[in-house]
């Protein structure tokens, strides 16, 4: 290799060198300004890298940066803050937010019936996130077989979505512990992440509300402030002589940009009992469903930004029944509109990431937008041994 090829490598190697040294790792406290309690599911943003992250339920957040950063911290029921880099001045920041203090009161959105008011947001919704555009999003999901963690899966990942939001899934690192049992893993095969991320992007979930025979099994409700034109919130129960209907919703939702900003959907116990039992070999009777999906709009920019699903069932088996409970969360870290540039060879075409090989480059785990509890550390080294 000539001379000036070598030397310029070497200083190419000795500033990325740099970088990195430069490089430190970070960690924020969110809390209550009041009570003092962590905040789970603020959402903060580095301002210079414009890295997005959401504290877990001890209020964290962990990132890597070179140099310094404003940081910008929300969450739906606190005053928005950003914070100057130089006010933050110990190794484990703390930022701390003041409730808005609002009761929510009843109030009268138009003269149409709130089904099409939840018609109009949902179609307002899919055209406001349809546009071409790539998330890099940290996915994991817990397994647990008879009330015992056996299995678990984190990555992270680049969805590129499509026409019609259909999306392409790109694997950059990657890595699985625990093992499962030959007859219930099929279970845990079948979440699908692209099914997944089409389904928040196309707001699936409300389907069973956007329905004509919607209003003979729910009763629709909306809370809002006078003093708060932020958000209205949307509560969908079902009504005591509904037949099919056992979900709750509750969708919260910008009233003057018309898009959804946050839903939760749960059962409660009381409706999990109005469901048959089922009894026949391979049936699953289910015994918890949670699903709560949150977008963020920066600008212009609308996206999925963050999730949790949990579902628990019984599977009905000849010998002896399984308890199963599966937990799933996405969190994007990162938004941009310009396309991926990849071959097809390089396309991720299984289901989920369960039967890909590891690859870790990075602990992506600690800093990929969602920082793991001490007791969520625990849980995944021991089964990190049971490979």
């Amino acid at each position: 290799m000539p001379m000036k090829k070598l030397l310029l490598l070497f200083v190419v190697l000795l500033s990325s060198i740099s970088v990195l040294a430069q490089s430190e790792e970070y960690s924020i406290l969110v809390k209550d300004i009041e009570t003092l309690q962590p905040i789970e599911n603020a959402t903060v943003v580095i301002l210079k890298t414009k890295q997005v992250l959401m504290t877990n339920e001890d209020g964290k957040v962990t990132f890597v940066l070179s140099g310094g950063s404003n940081v910008e911290v929300s969450e739906m029921n606190y005053e928005n803050l950003t914070v100057r880099w130089a006010s933050l001045k110990e190794s484990e920041f703390v930022v701390y937010l003041k409730n808005k203090k609002e009761n929510l009161d009843e109030v009268v959105v138009s003269q149409e019936n709130l089904q099409k008011t939840l018609q109009r947001i949902v179609s307002n919704s899919k055209k406001k996130i349809s546009i071409s555009h790539r998330l890099k999003v940290y996915v994991r999901e817990f397994f647990m077989l008879d009330n015992q963690y056996s299995y678990y899966n984190d990555g992270l990942v680049n969805f590129q979505f499509n026409k019609n939001n259909t999306t392409t899934l790109l694997v950059e690192q990657n890595r699985s512990y625990g093992l499962l049992e030959a007859d219930v893993s099929a279970d845990l095969m079948g979440y699908n992440l692209n099914n997944i991320m089409e389904n928040y992007s196309n707001f699936k979930y409300f389907e069973p509300l956007l329905d004509a025979k919607a209003k003979k099994e729910y009763d629709f409700t909306v809370k809002g402030h006078s003093k708060n034109k932020d958000y209205y919130v949307m509560s969908v129960t079902p009504l005591d002589k509904a037949r099919q209907a056992v979900d709750n919703f509750e969708i919260i939702y910008d009233p003057e940009k018309k898009i959804i900003l946050e839903f939760t959907i749960s059962v409660t116990p009381a409706n999990l009992d109005k469901i048959e039992e089922k009894t026949s070999i391979g049936d699953k009777n289910i015994t918890k469903s949670f699903v709560n999906v949150s977008y963020r709009l920066d600008g212009n920019d609308y996206y999925m930004l963050s999730s949790n699903e949990e579902i628990g069932y019984t599977l009905i088996q000849k010998e002896k029944s399984k308890k199963i409970q599966v937990r799933n969360s996405f969190v994007t870290t990162g938004f941009n509109k310009q396309n991926f540039t990849y071959n097809e060879s390089d396309v991720f075409k299984e289901k989920s990431l369960f039967n890909k090989k590891n690859k870790i480059l990075t602990n992506y785990w600690d800093i990929s937008g969602f920082t793991a509890t001490d007791e969520e550390k625990a849980i995944i080294a021991s089964l990190e041994f049971k490979l």
